[in-house]
């Protein structure tokens, strides 16, 4: 089993750039919920980083670009979170359930509880 997460921001180092501006002028209209709860304006989240890298869950994150070059026949509303098992993809957390979130740790207890 492996856990899928999808920001809803393409790769790169001009899109990086340029989130990071939207996310410090206007992280009220900032597109990816995901991403404003696992990273700070320029950095992963130590909160985060540190639950992420202690888990057992295998865990692989995307940009929704590579996603869909990486699962071309999946159809998604980004961001969102998903549960990789036997070639089966099923959804943890949607775009609505993301949004929904307000602290990294309210993020961290979701994962646990759905797991």
């Amino acid at each position: 089993m492996k856990l899928l997460f999808v920001y809803n921001a393409n790769s790169g180092k001009l899109n990086a750039l340029l989130e990071s501006g939207h996310k410090l002028i206007s992280p009220s209209t900032y597109k990816c919920s995901l991403c404003a709860l696992t990273h700070n304006t320029f950095t992963e989240n130590n909160i985060w980083k540190n639950f992420r890298t202690q888990s057992e869950v295998d865990m692989e994150f995307y940009h929704k670009d590579e996603f869909e070059t990486t699962f071309p026949n999946v159809n998604m509303i980004y961001p969102t979170i998903l549960k990789l098992e036997d070639q089966e993809i099923s959804t943890v957390l949607n775009s609505e359930a993301l949004k929904a979130l307000s602290t990294i740790e309210d993020l961290i207890e979701r994962l646990k509880f759905q797991l």
